[in-house]
């Protein structure tokens, strides 16, 4: 597309379409040669699928022509995170660790459910090493970097999912959430990108970190291309024991919102506040001030044990990925990441009595968590995404390195459903994210708040100066 125009987003590429002012074909040539353009220095892809990509856009222009249109995502270029199996293979984990024959067990069932809504997989995104750590310069993988300042992180873990739709590489994918690594990279670069509920999507097929805070989610430009994506994705599945069988919900269909009968709660912990840039607040403000200015009753919510929900996601998260690697770590202790073997190895320090103290609060806090909502009579709940915006590879600013900048990890530990969306930009021009929680399985409301706050304002549709 030109530079002057908005970049695609699902839906309008969609709309595109079905008007036959584009193919599929189209699209996916389209991408591939924004990657062709853009990969070496930005590091998004581990391996691309390009001949299969192509095959399955033909194949996806052709059953359009015929009259059997699969759906929002049909003829769609995705990216898929490379902590997530597929067909096509390989899964690596971005690590030197993993087994090969991990990747041979194929499609999991939320890729299996993306490709019969008709959408294009196109490749593995790169991740932090297991989807934890820090970009890491001593391994032979690529270094994801933004494409609003080369200089930048994208945030993690799944950063190739979050600077490929930002550059326009792909339209939409999947990241996975343990602490916020949808969340995160979602701000860093300016998109949309939802954590469900907890159990509503399967997470068979994918690389575990904590087990029982992993959640797979959509990425996108826009909290209407997140509802698309959940739309194929949500439903249990035999395959993982955590998922949770509910009535199927349109998510679409449930974007048309009424902000007049809304009312949002301000998470009002002190530590938000204490933890985020003064440009971060300001502009946290002004996205709070276009939903009130459009009807919705705004109050400030004090969100009991915040503080425990959040250092309790780090410590468990920990100890769990321990016990999955514990094996690799004593035999093949340089073969990890220096980031990632540190981060793991602390999980052998956290006890079971601790384990089980962190679950007991945690069961705790989700209950006084909705009864909080419930008695302020909120619909959602509001903060920064993070308190910074993406950080530098040198030189970043302490505070921003801290995991308390990181709004995110509460969330993980209720299983609530969390959206970030962009809100605007700090003074180097760098994206921020503006968090939407609500409560477990209301997906839908939490989407539309998102939905509606960005008829308000156009930031999820900016440009970022590195797209192709």
């Amino acid at each position: 597309m030109s530079t002057t125009t908005a970049p695609w987003t699902i839906e309008t590429a969609g709309a595109a379409l079905r008007a036959g002012e584009v193919t599929s074909v189209q699209l996916v040539t389209e991408a591939q040669a924004a990657a062709d353009q853009l990969d070496e220095q930005m590091g998004t892809w581990l391996a691309r699928f390009n001949e299969t990509a192509l095959a399955r856009a033909a194949e996806a222009d052709a059953e359009l022509a015929a009259g059997n249109d699969r759906g929002p995502l049909h003829g769609i270029p995705l990216g898929i995170k490379d902590i997530i199996a597929t067909d096509e293979g390989p899964t690596t984990a971005q690590s030197l660790i993993l087994p090969p024959e991990w990747g041979e067990q194929g499609d999991g069932p939320v890729i299996t459910r993306l490709r019969e809504a008709g959408a294009v997989i196109m490749g593995k995104t790169t991740t932090m090493e297991f989807a934890i750590g820090r970009p890491d310069f001593s391994k032979p993988f690529p270094i994801p970097r933004n494409p609003w300042n080369l200089d930048r992180w994208t945030g993690g873990s799944s950063s190739g999912t979050g600077n490929g739709v930002a550059s326009g590489q792909i339209l939409g994918g999947l990241g996975t959430d343990t602490g916020g690594s949808v969340r995160l990279p979602a701000a860093y670069n300016g998109i949309s990108g939802h954590k469900p509920t907890f159990g509503l999507v399967p997470k068979s097929g994918c690389v575990p970190l904590g087990m029982t805070y992993d959640h797979i989610g959509p990425m996108a430009r826009s909290a209407w291309d997140c509802a698309a994506m959940l739309n194929v994705m949500a439903g249990a599945d035999s395959t993982d024991r955590t998922t949770v069988e509910r009535p199927a919900t349109d998510y679409l269909a449930a974007l048309d919102l009424d902000l007049s009968g809304l009312t949002v709660g301000v998470v009002a912990n002190a530590s938000i506040g204490q933890a985020s840039h003064e440009a971060t607040i300001a502009v946290f403000d002004e996205a709070v001030g276009a939903l009130a200015g459009a009807g919705a009753t705004v109050t400030q919510v004090e969100v009991p044990l915040y503080g425990e929900l959040a250092n309790g996601a780090f410590l468990a998260l920990q100890a769990e990925a321990f016990a999955w690697h514990r094996d690799h770590l004593a035999a093949r202790w340089s073969d990890y990441g220096r980031p990632t073997r540190l981060t793991i190895a602390h999980g052998a320090l956290i006890s079971a009595g601790d384990l089980v103290q962190i679950e007991r609060v945690r069961q705790v806090a989700r209950r006084k968590v909705v009864e909080t909502m419930d008695a302020a009579g909120v619909d959602v709940l509001l903060s920064p995404t993070t308190g910074y915006a993406a950080t530098p590879f040198t030189g970043a600013d302490p505070k921003a390195l801290f995991t308390k900048a990181l709004h995110t990890p509460a969330w993980n530990s209720t299983g609530s459903p969390a959206l970030s969306v962009p809100m605007g930009f700090d003074p180097d021009h760098l994206p921020l994210g503006l968090q939407i929680i609500g409560r477990p399985f209301a997906d839908d409301t939490v989407l539309a708040v998102g939905h509606q706050y960005q008829q308000l304002t156009d930031w999820h549709v900016h440009r970022a100066p590195h797209h192709g």
